[in-house]
């Protein structure tokens, strides 16, 4: 099941401090913040991605697969409850990824 435009724009909203800004991929919307991808939103619901950094913060969140095949996710739904709590670990996973790389450009 493809996620909603409607889920997307809620959970942008409730974090709105952050510039996420997000983008369509194969049904499903991936979170950007500042170019890094922070979470994705697969079935409407929010999946984040465990650094070193948010062990501690994401431990009552179950693991899983976002969709068929994914690498392992935190199931973050319930954090969206403290918003503020939220943006931290979000600004965290963005400062333990490493930066986008450059795109090549087209000659």
């Amino acid at each position: 099941m493809a996620s909603q435009k409607q889920t997307v724009d809620h959970l942008i909203d409730t974090l709105a401090p952050l510039p996420l800004t997000s983008r369509k991929m194969f049904g499903e919307y991936a979170l950007y913040l500042d170019g890094v991808v922070v979470a994705l939103i697969c079935d409407d619901q929010l999946w984040i991605k465990p650094t070193a950094g948010t062990a501690d913060a994401l431990a009552d969140c179950p693991p899983g697969e976002p969709f068929p095949g994914a690498k392992r996710y935190l199931c973050a739904d319930a954090l969206l409850d403290e918003p503020e709590e939220a943006a931290e670990v979000l600004r965290q996973i963005a400062r333990d990824r490493p930066p986008p790389k450059p795109r090549k450009r087209k000659s």
